[in-house]
């Protein structure tokens, strides 16, 4: 059964960061969606800034930013005609992986097999990734994740849909919800329904269904499947200081 994502997002305090991919109603793009929120001050103070081929997180106030650890990477960065999409440096682990072509279409979790979830004790917050195919609009998602806290164990699983229906997409993110520590997100990605064509109606539905005190940014594509052309939206919450 699809879940109404305004509604799931609306209803969660803190998912933490979040991947959503699916095609839209008409089926001739595809719709990425990533988001960030924060609890702390170092974890509030960033910006998505727009790169060649995908944005990277920057503190908003250089002179507040305490700690990069974790906070500073590229959420996505685009290869030939695939879109990569995570909530950490494993963006760079995945692009060097599909540059170097050594594990043909299996470079995905062959990259993540490299890595593990992040050293944020006690959260031991999970990595989360996926990869969009821009020519047929398939796409992967992997979680990694401590084996209920257990940081002894990582537990790694990759979902593929290489044949996605019109209107449907998945969303998965690091945490099932608020707590201390943050329980990690749980079973299969959420089957979400994608009901825009336009990535500037989607930005702004999945903008305002994210809990107001803790929303940082937003980060939207809209990919056309026929010419891979691709429009781009960001939202950000805080304004950025010059240093």
């Amino acid at each position: 059964m699809k879940e109404n994502l305004y509604e799931y997002l609306a209803g969660n305090e803190y998912p933490g960061r979040g991947i959503c991919i699916g095609k839209t109603p008409g089926g001739s793009k595809v719709m990425v969606a990533y988001f960030i929120m924060g609890r702390s001050l170092n974890s509030r103070n960033r910006v998505f800034d727009p790169i060649d081929g995908g944005i990277r997180t920057m503190a908003a106030d250089p002179s507040k930013m305490t700690d990069p650890h974790l906070i500073i990477y590229n959420p996505v960065l685009t290869l030939d005609n695939t879109t990569i999409v995570t909530n950490g440096d494993q963006t760079n682990t995945i692009h060097d992986f599909l540059s170097r072509n050594d594990f043909p279409g299996f470079s995905f979790e062959a990259a993540l097999d490299t890595r593990t979830f992040e050293d944020d004790k006690p959260n031991w917050t999970p990595r989360i990734s996926g990869v969009v195919d821009m020519q047929s609009g398939g796409y992967k998602l992997n979680i990694m994740k401590s084996n209920h806290g257990d940081d002894k164990s990582v537990q790694r699983f990759t979902f593929s849909y290489p044949e996605p229906l019109a209107g449907e997409g998945h969303f998965i993110s690091t945490y099932k919800c608020n707590g201390n520590p943050i329980p990690s997100f749980e079973g299969e990605p959420l089957l979400a329904d994608i009901d825009q064509e336009d990535p500037n109606e989607y930005a702004g539905k999945l903008w305002e269904a994210l809990n107001e005190d803790n929303k940082v940014s937003l980060f939207v594509r809209a990919i056309d499947l026929k010419t891979q052309g691709y429009e781009d939206v960001i939202i950000n919450k805080y304004k950025t200081v010059e240093g």
